[in-house]
C-alpha cells in the first residue's frame, strides 16, 4: 500500500479508476432509484413517506463514513505528516459535509407527516447536527490561516477529537429514549425490514459508497494537481 500512497502513484491509479467507479456508481444509482421508487411497495404506516427512507439513511450512512476517513486520514495526517493523507481529508470533508446536510434536509422531510414537527431536539437528529457543524468548522479551519499547513493542523486535530460523535450518531438510539426509530437494518440477526424494502436500500447504500469513492478520487485527483502548480509557481518565482 505504501506504493500507492505517494501522490503521483496514487493520481495515476485514480485516473485508471475514475471512469469505472463512475460508472458503476450511475447503475447501482440508477437501480436502487428504480426499486425505489417504483418496484417497492408502500410501507403499511408509513405509506408513500417511506420512500424518503431510501435517500435518507443511506446519506445518514455515508455521513459517518466520510467522517471516518477523514478523521483516519486526519491522524494520518498528524502522526506521519504524509502529504497525500492531508489531501484525502480536505478531499473528504466537503462531500460528508455534503451527504449529512442531505440526511438533515431529507430526515425533516421524513419527520413532518410521521411526527408533525419538522425538527425534534432528538438524541440522534442532534447529534447528526453536531456532525455536520463539525464538517463545517473543519472546513472552516483548512483556510483559516495564510500558512496552509497550521490550516491542516489544526483542522486534523478537530477531526480527530471529533470522531467521538460517530459512536454517540451510532448508539444514541439505544443508549437514550428517542423519537428515532432503532437500527432495522444493522441489528444483530435478520434485519427488521422486508426484503422488498431492503433490496432498493442496499442498492442505493452501495450505490452512495461507490459515489463517494468516485468523487473522493477526483477531489484528491484535483489537490494533487493543485499542489504541483503552487509548487511549480513557488520554483519559479
Amino acid at each position: 500500500m505504501n506504493r500507492f500512497a505517494n501522490p503521483t502513484r496514487f493520481f495515476r491509479l485514480a485516473t485508471a479508476l475514475h471512469p469505472w467507479l463512475a460508472g458503476l456508481s450511475v447503475m447501482l444509482l440508477g437501480a436502487g432509484l428504480y426499486f425505489a421508487l417504483f418496484a417497492s411497495p408502500p410501507d403499511y404506516q408509513q405509506g408513500e413517506s417511506v420512500r424518503i427512507m431510501y435517500v435518507h439513511v443511506p446519506s445518514a450512512w455515508l455521513g459517518m463514513a466520510a467522517y471516518s476517513v477523514l478523521a483516519g486520514s486526519s491522524f494520518v495526517a498528524l502522526v506521519w505528516r504524509h502529504p497525500l493523507a492531508d489531501l484525502v481529508a480536505r478531499s473528504a470533508s466537503p462531500l460528508g459535509a455534503g451527504f449529512t446536510f442531505l440526511c438533515l434536509i431529507t430526515g425533516s422531510l421524513w419527520g413532518k407527516p410521521m411526527w408533525g414537527i419538522w425538527w425534534a431536539w432528538d438524541a440522534r437528529l442532534t447529534s447528526m447536527l453536531i456532525l455536520f457543524f463539525l464538517y463545517l468548522g473543519h472546513l472552516a479551519l483548512l483556510d483559516a490561516f495564510d500558512d496552509r499547513t497550521r490550516g491542516e493542523r489544526a483542522a486534523a486535530i478537530l477531526a480527530v477529537a471529533g470522531f467521538v460523535n460517530v459512536p454517540i450518531i451510532k448508539f444514541s438510539v439505544d443508549w437514550w429514549h428517542t423519537l428515532h426509530q432503532p437500527a432495522s437494518v444493522t441489528r444483530l440477526g435478520t434485519p427488521a425490514i422486508d426484503p422488498a424494502m431492503l433490496l432498493p436500500l442496499m442498492l442505493m447504500g452501495v450505490g452512495y459508497t461507490v459515489l463517494f469513492a468516485t468523487l473522493l478520487l477526483m477531489n484528491v485527483r484535483s489537490e494533487i494537481l493543485s499542489a504541483k502548480i503552487r509548487a511549480l509557481r513557488l520554483t519559479a518565482s
